[in-house]
């Protein structure tokens, strides 16, 4: 019987097994940002400790950092504060510094491959949830806490237990109008939010092998919403396309391609568990609740509380009085305040050009505040150089900086009262875009797009005929 791309990984990086059951797991690469990373350096200080491998360690700032005025001192004291410290825990350790003035400053989860710094058979963390969109690379990367943190850090191992692993096969060929934030949302709506604990999700089928890189990465970024802490696909000729000439990329290349080839899945892999979604039957999503979970197709309606297994209905119920809806209620048709197209799900170049290429000619509603935030400073660059922030600007959506923005609202960008938002982001959690009493309705850019147009959540597909 053959391994599986994350049990050749693992094996590679695994240094011992702990008394606790946990293996040490050696970190090929590990990405700080401004918010997690000051407290684990001041762990390291207080224990007189030096960082061991700062080769290995790459910074950047993104969360906190403002997206429409960049001056220094920033207006908020606390995001001021925060980069600050990471301007000089970088320069004190000599680790590698992408700060607001550099040319790859962005989304930590945008700038790692972009910059070549994410490949195969790498074993990556990052103080971040959503560091499992690196696996779209072949790589074993996944979000840690603090205390990790500053173990990488000190030692650039950490312990983790393994997890089993659940090979998700999407088969057949999807519709115009589909995207791969609507397979991701239709898998987690599938296998729920808890589904995937103790679990990592192997993505593979003719709809994967079809896909960019960049969609790979929107469908792994959400794994963790899914509740599996890993995902990955076998890294391809696509993927190697992508890394080659990349400013981190290895200098021998071919070389590096030949040894990235044998961590693919053996065809005889052995698997934990094993998921079949049918790309045919798959249309736009949108999400209607409280968890990424709570997601159906724009046909389709809230479900009926009768309808849910009963460890679900306290939760439904919680969301239809929270959101608004009822019970058997359509979403097309519902009116939106705010339109927010960015994140580290779908803040790239590619989601970039879909929606300048349906937006160019129209005008957002009047009554839509819009804002189109670029992940990277890479992407804004390609994106004025192609023109599209002046397409966005002349539609009537705010053309911002780099940065997380609106996804968590963490800096100025969020949702004031009962705003309710049409989001590429990944999270819908109540309170997560910046406001107490926001919603936040989860779904791909083109339908983000379609909305802000409109004034309401419609079908985007039908656009795409």
């Amino acid at each position: 019987m053959g391994n599986n791309l994350l049990s050749k990984v693992w094996e590679k990086h695994k240094i011992t097994t702990l008394p606790t059951g946990q293996d040490q797991l050696f970190i090929s690469l590990h990405l700080i940002h401004e918010v997690t990373s000051p407290q684990a350096f001041g762990m390291l200080k207080e224990k007189g400790l030096k960082v061991l491998y700062p080769d290995r360690t790459f910074g950047t700032v993104d969360h906190i950092i403002p997206t429409d005025k960049r001056e220094r001192p920033f207006e908020d004291t606390l995001a001021e504060n925060m980069i600050q410290a990471l301007e000089d825990n970088t320069a004190e350790n000599k680790i590698a510094y992408f700060g607001p003035e550099s040319d790859h400053q962005g989304i930590v989860h945008i700038m790692g491959p972009e910059l070549g710094l994410t490949r195969p058979g790498l074993t990556i963390a990052c103080g971040d949830s959503h560091t499992s969109t690196h696996g779209a690379f072949g790589a074993i990367a996944f979000g840690i806490g603090t205390s990790q943190i500053r173990d990488i850090l000190a030692s650039q191992t950490m312990a983790i237990s393994k997890p089993k692993v659940r090979k998700i096969n999407i088969t057949g060929k999807l519709k115009s109008g589909v995207y791969a934030k609507d397979i991701i949302l239709r898998i987690i709506a599938d296998l729920g939010v808890n589904g995937g604990i103790g679990y990592a999700y192997e993505y593979c089928g003719d709809v994967i092998d079809n896909m960019s890189m960049e969609e790979r990465m929107t469908i792994c970024n959400m794994t963790i919403e899914g509740g599996a802490r890993v995902g990955y696909v076998n890294p391809d000729e696509t993927t190697f396309e992508y890394l080659r000439g990349r400013k981190y990329s290895p200098e021998s290349f071919d070389e590096a391609v030949q040894s990235w080839r044998e961590l693919a899945s053996d065809k005889d892999a052995v698997y934990d568990d094993e998921y079949t979604l049918d790309g045919d039957t798959l249309e736009p999503m949108v999400t209607w609740g409280i968890k990424p979970g709570h997601a159906i197709g724009i046909s389709q309606t809230i479900p009926l509380m009768e309808n849910l297994p009963d460890d679900q209905k306290q939760t439904a119920e919680l969301a239809c009085k929270f959101m608004g809806f009822q019970p058997g209620q359509s979403l097309i048709g519902t009116k939106i305040d705010v339109a927010f197209i960015g994140s580290c799900t779908n803040g790239r170049i590619s989601d970039l050009r879909l929606v300048a290429g349906y937006v160019k000619g129209k005008t957002v509603s009047p009554c839509v505040r819009a804002l189109v935030v670029p992940g990277s400073r890479s992407v804004a660059d390609q994106a004025e150089k192609e023109g599209l922030d002046g397409i966005f600007k002349d539609a009537g959506f705010q053309w911002r900086e780099p940065g997380c923005s609106m996804c968590l609202a963490m800096n100025p960008d969020k949702l004031n009262g009962r705003e309710l938002s049409a989001s590429s982001s990944n999270r819908n959690f109540i309170g997560r875009q910046g406001s107490p009493t926001g919603r936040t309705l989860l779904m791909s850019p083109l339908m983000v797009a379609a909305a802000a147009v409109k004034g309401e959540i419609c079908d985007s597909g039908a656009y795409c005929e």
